[in-house]
């Protein structure tokens, strides 16, 4: 009867201590530094896109917009300069972390501002051009994040820490999505004119950005690495060697470009149509505010519980199995789209659509961010590689989907998403390869401690 009254108050305990590590301070740093990491994403995408299609801009223009996020796929290049260098006059005051943080947070806002300020029908390059901007002040302020997370929680936390980040990560696009369309929307619906609603609601989005530099000012910075120590060699020479240790570290490891071409695919089917899912469904007669209420506000929920679902899919299943369900979920969500083509415009036929597919990616977003963190298995590189992968990564939604418009365009809707379908094969044969060559069973085994 002890021993049983023993074991109820040991499950207790751990049952508190599993939910209190969220209160942490700094997990919650993390989750709001996680915040102002998902604002940016949709205000150089998503957001744009409803905005150029509200404005009656054409969708290969549209469509072409994506290539502003380059920076999201090329940010493993200035990743080692985060790791090496200093931020002049706040490196010194704030920390290394701290100063890039607000560096790159200070430079976010004002990016965002002048992107809200540009006009896409009368010049859409300017438009491109300060997207740009956008994209690379928020791939920098990712880098540093990422860096941040890794140095600054303990073992215990880190679990805790990249739930909380991705939670709020969703949580922040969904205000630069749902909450700037919506926002707009109802802007427009007092009398405002297309062409002021829209600055208004992007320097209410610059303001959001706030969240994360209060986080950054509040956090303490984290302790050095062994990285991060100067060693009396100039910047450059510091640069170079940070560079060469975490490119060559990975480079060397078995069937390297195999995994890294599979980073680059598993998650393309899922951006190819997330890319078009704003001129769709305005395209099917949708206002902007049924679909920022639906889309985004009836998705958050499907989110957040996708989310957890990969997450306890994650935890409880060995990784390759996890990565199997994620893929063909991914795969067979995008078909939802070519039956909601079919159905008579209805806020039930969008909600059932919406929450297949925010449900379904969300669960494919956290068990590949699970894949990537176990692929960063060296403390002293993490920074770098996780921002190499998540640079591959989004390639998909980045060079492969500059050319859906046209794509949507030439083929029509239905066979569009049924081509975005398509899409997932080279990565489920890639993973059948990667599967024989025992590369999963080797990165269980390390995150295993085997």
């Amino acid at each position: 009867m002890s021993a049983t009254r023993e074991t109820d108050t040991d499950d207790r305990a751990s049952w508190l201590t599993a939910i209190t590590v969220y209160l942490r301070p700094r997990v919650l740093v993390i989750m709001f530094l996680g915040f102002s990491s998902g604002l940016p994403l949709a205000l150089s995408g998503e957001t744009l896109r409803v905005w150029m299609a509200d404005l009656g801009v054409d969708l290969g223009t549209i469509g072409l917009l994506s290539l502003a996020g380059l920076p999201y796929t090329l940010k493993f290049l200035w990743a080692p300069v985060v790791d090496a260098w200093h931020v002049p006059f706040l490196t010194r005051r704030l920390g290394r972390r701290r100063g890039w943080l607000v560096a790159s947070q200070l430079v976010l806002m004002g990016a965002i501002v002048f992107l809200g300020t540009r006009d896409p029908l009368s010049a859409p390059l300017m438009v491109g051009f300060a997207a740009l901007i956008v994209a690379c002040a928020s791939a920098t302020q990712d880098i540093i994040v990422d860096a941040f997370r890794v140095q600054s929680l303990p073992t215990d936390e880190q679990a805790a820490g990249m739930a909380s980040y991705v939670a709020a990560y969703r949580i922040g696009m969904l205000a630069s999505g749902a909450g700037v369309i919506g926002f707009s929307a109802w802007l427009e619906a007092r009398g405002l004119g297309k062409e002021a609603i829209w600055p208004i609601a992007y320097a209410a989005a610059a303001v959001l950005v706030l969240v994360g530099l209060a986080a950054a000012l509040f956090a303490k910075e984290p302790k050095n690495g062994a990285s991060e120590e100067d060693t009396g060699e100039g910047p450059i020479a510091r640069l170079y060697e940070t560079a060469k240790g975490a490119f060559t570290q990975f480079l060397l490891r078995d069937a390297a470009i195999a995994v890294l071409a599979f980073v680059i695919l598993f998650k393309l089917c899922d951006a190819l149509a997330g890319t078009m899912t704003a001129p769709f469904v305005l395209s099917l007669g949708y206002s902007k505010a049924t679909y920022a209420a639906i889309v985004k506000g009836v998705g958050l929920g499907a989110l957040l519980i996708g989310g957890f679902a990969g997450g306890a899919v994650a935890r409880a299943l060995p990784l390759v199995t996890a990565l199997w369900i994620a893929a063909f979920i991914q795969m067979f969500s995008n078909l939802v789209f070519v039956w909601l083509g079919f159905q008579e415009t209805s806020t039930w036929a969008l909600t059932v659509a919406i929450v297949i597919e925010n449900f379904s990616g969300a669960i494919g977003t956290v068990i590949f961010v699970a894949y990537l963190s176990a692929l960063c298995y060296d403390p002293l590189h993490t920074a770098t590689q996780y921002a190499l992968l998540t640079a591959l990564a989004s390639t998909g939604r980045t060079f492969f989907s500059s050319g859906t418009g046209f794509a949507a365009e030439s083929l029509g809707w239905p066979l569009y998403f049924i081509g975005t379908a398509l899409t997932a094969l080279p990565a489920l044969a890639l993973m059948v390869w990667l599967t024989r060559r025992g590369h999963f069973h080797e990165l269980e085994s390390k995150r295993n401690g085997i």
